[in-house]
């Protein structure tokens, strides 16, 4: 079954950009019929979608955070990635990719069949 698995460096500074990588295996970025998100978990609050991107490669992004979210995908290794610019504190959180077979832009776990077991970013100086 498909396996997503999410890398990148733990901690950001403050003003920087944030990018992350999630590795798709057992499943192809451009021929399944289906949405690869970006979600975050920030400490003590719930699951907030950020951003999707489809198998025709059209990206859709979270209103509150389009301005500094950027998604794109690398198809020679099946990879998808996120880039959050401009990062604060309040972008601490654990980031989870998934997959969904409809564009729900939700944080609700059933939503998502297939998930990262997620990487925490800290964002400090």
């Amino acid at each position: 079954h498909v396996q997503l698995q999410e890398s990148g460096p733990g901690q950001v500074k403050p003003s920087q950009t944030l990018s992350l990588t999630c590795t798709v295996s057992d499943g192809s970025i451009t021929s399944d019929y289906a949405y690869w998100n970006w979600i975050r978990q920030p400490p003590g609050k719930g699951l907030e979608w950020m951003g999707a991107i489809f198998n025709s490669g059209s990206v859709y992004y979270s209103p509150s955070l389009k301005r500094r979210t950027s998604i794109s995908r690398d198809t020679s290794k099946n990879q998808f990635t996120l880039q959050l610019s401009s990062v604060t504190p309040e972008d601490t959180a654990v980031y989870y990719c998934a997959r969904s077979n409809a564009l729900l832009m939700t944080g609700w776990v059933r939503d998502y069949g297939y998930w990262g077991q997620g990487t925490q970013v800290t964002v400090s100086s």
